[in-house]
């Protein structure tokens, strides 16, 4: 009853802190640089795989269901907007990432940094893939494959390479105490 009740409120922490990511922006041209990537990065490594993804898919939709806890707002509609696919795949990177970071009782810088640019990776495919499916073929404002890559990219990724270092310390400092239950 102990473990279920900690692994709730760790949740629901995460959940709160992703949200409060959304607000914490660098102002980048097209897609938001914000401290999300951090937080659902964070839950996967700290939570487990399906935790952590669970923790991201419970943020995901308390944002459809109209809280105003995205980057630009909240609601169903939120779903055309073509940095959602960002959001998606912070649930599939969250489950990336405790899956790979899960194996071994104790793992390294190295593995924690792999396992973050595991994460990193699928984030920016999926939000890449839907920001060119939703301009080209729902929004009508078509974008190229270079500017996609230039403004979805190019220009976000290195904040995000120093969130997936960061992330990779905290979680080797963290991951100890959170399985022997100190946290």
């Amino acid at each position: 009853m102990q473990n279920k009740t900690r692994d709730m409120i760790l949740c629901a922490m995460f959940v709160a802190l992703i949200a409060v990511g959304a607000f914490i922006k660098v102002p980048v041209p097209v897609v938001p640089f914000t401290l999300q990537y951090l937080f659902t990065m964070l839950a996967g490594l700290l939570l487990g795989a399906k935790k952590g993804a669970l923790t991201v898919g419970v943020y995901i939709l308390l944002g459809l269901f109209g809280l105003p806890i995205f980057a630009q707002g909240g609601g169903i509609g939120y779903i055309f907007q073509p940095s959602f696919g960002y959001i998606i795949g912070f649930a599939a990177g969250a489950f990336v990432t405790g899956l790979i970071a899960d194996k071994g009782s104790r793992p390294g810088f190295g593995r924690l940094l792999a396992a973050n640019f595991a994460g990193l990776a699928i984030v920016y495919f999926m939000g890449m893939v839907y920001y060119y499916v939703i301009s080209n073929f729902y929004l009508d404002s078509p974008i190229g494959l270079w500017p996609l890559f230039l403004y979805c990219f190019l220009l976000a990724v290195p904040g995000d390479i120093l969130l997936c270092i960061v992330g990779a310390a905290l979680g080797r400092r963290l991951i100890p105490l959170i399985r022997e239950g100190r946290i």
